[in-house]
């Protein structure tokens, strides 16, 4: 196949990797032509470029600033996108060929240009939905249900579903409520394509090379979070058990990444002197992957308001490295299903505060963390690794 995947995000090599750079070379690696046409922030690259990278082609679109930035910047730029990508294709990729458009959401602002490029291309389109918005903006208070700005997201969100030939949800709980709320939607094209991801096999770790950089206590049971620390992670759930386990110091808690609510976690690390906790804003793919594997347990955490039901794809991570996964979430998501079925770990409620801080201390000193551990690993090889969103892929369009 020859195939066009316009991306959200798709760091360079040297920036890491995620599950959309793995599906992507397993794509390449399975004999796939592939061309990745992907936004770029204004702070990372000055001018659109097309270059090879991973073996195959990739074009990096600037479109202004997306992540780390206020709503009404992030409005801006994400109704920039489409305008600007278009014209990118249009001038990089003109005279190519393709058999599939591969693209994702959010956004959902993409749909007239994925649709400009069926036409062009003259080829199907495979939407993989990530998030369901503006449902999600609308539980956290961001925009106000049947306001005008809800009204204008829900039609692009429509005309978003009704462009794709086929929808791939994470699970089966995406399933549900997708067909649920969009009762015209033929069921037909949509399908389980879950977050995959390229699985190593280099998981143990022999010293603690990071733990001592980092002046974190080898004894110490250390609960890591990874990824974004945005209004969706619910970091007001984290400072309280930053604060509650201040005197344990059995239990050491990690944060690394950036986000708009990540200030929190530092300030209240640093208004409380607290000694047990760690804010690092990020780490290059090598150290990150070496300190997962030094840490002892991988936490989730959603907002409770939640009404769609989200898939984290920071637990693979975790379940990757054998790790046991605390997870504090809305009750409608089925990553409580996955945990509680697979036994590699422990789910509570979110909004219930008391309870996430006690199951902290529990697995804090709990003898069975590395079983758990185990289960998440054998659960990700089963039923995760990258081969399987390619074999769905191939099954509609080779």
């Amino acid at each position: 196949m020859k195939i066009l995947y316009i991306a959200t995000s798709f760091p360079e090599p040297s920036m890491g990797a995620t599950i959309y750079t793995d599906l992507a070379e397993e794509l390449y690696n399975s004999g796939h032509e592939l061309v990745v046409a992907v936004t770029e922030q204004s702070r990372n690259k000055k001018r659109t470029e097309l270059k090879r990278e991973r073996g195959f082609e990739v074009l990096r679109i600037v479109i202004g600033n997306y992540f780390d930035v206020g709503y009404v910047q992030k409005g801006i730029t994400t109704m920039k996108i489409p305008f600007l990508m278009r014209k990118g294709i249009k001038k990089y990729l003109n005279n190519k060929e393709f058999d599939l458009i591969l693209f994702e959401a959010p956004p959902v602002t993409n749909a007239g240009l994925v649709a400009w490029a069926k036409r062009k291309f003259k080829c199907p389109a495979y939407l993989m939905l990530k998030d369901i918005f503006p449902q999600n903006a609308v539980d956290l208070g961001i925009i106000k249900s049947k306001g005008l700005i809800y009204n204008y997201f829900t039609l692009k969100e429509e005309k978003l579903l009704n462009t794709a030939d086929y929808i791939g949800c994470m699970s089966q709980a995406n399933i549900d409520y997708l067909l649920k709320q969009n009762s015209s939607l033929n069921s037909q094209k949509v399908e389980l394509f879950p977050n995959t991801k390229k699985i190593t096999s280099d998981i143990n770790v022999d010293r603690y090379i990071l733990r001592e950089q980092f002046g974190i206590p080898t004894d110490a049971c250390v609960f890591l979070f990874g990824g974004n620390m945005g209004r969706p992670q619910y970091t007001d759930l984290l400072c309280r058990a930053v604060k509650e386990c201040k005197e344990n110091s059995n239990i050491f808690f990690l944060f690394i990444g950036r986000g708009t609510d990540r200030y929190k976690l530092e300030d209240v690390i640093k208004e409380n002197d607290i000694k047990n906790a760690k804010v690092i804003e990020n780490l290059p793919r090598e150290k990150y992957e070496q300190i997962i594997k030094e840490c002892d347990v991988g936490l989730i955490v959603l907002d409770p308001r939640f009404t769609i039901p989200n898939y984290p794809s920071r637990i693979l991570s975790y379940m990757e490295y054998a790790k046991p996964i605390l997870a504090a979430t809305d009750r409608v998501t089925d990553l409580k299903d996955l945990i509680e079925e697979s036994q590699c770990g422990a789910w509570v409620w979110s909004g219930d505060a008391d309870t996430f801080v006690a199951t902290v201390k529990e697995l804090a000193i709990s003898d069975e963390l590395k079983i758990m551990g185990q289960n998440g690993r054998r659960c990700i090889e089963n039923n995760f690794n990258v081969n399987k969103s390619v074999e769905i892929l191939e099954r509609h369009f080779e």
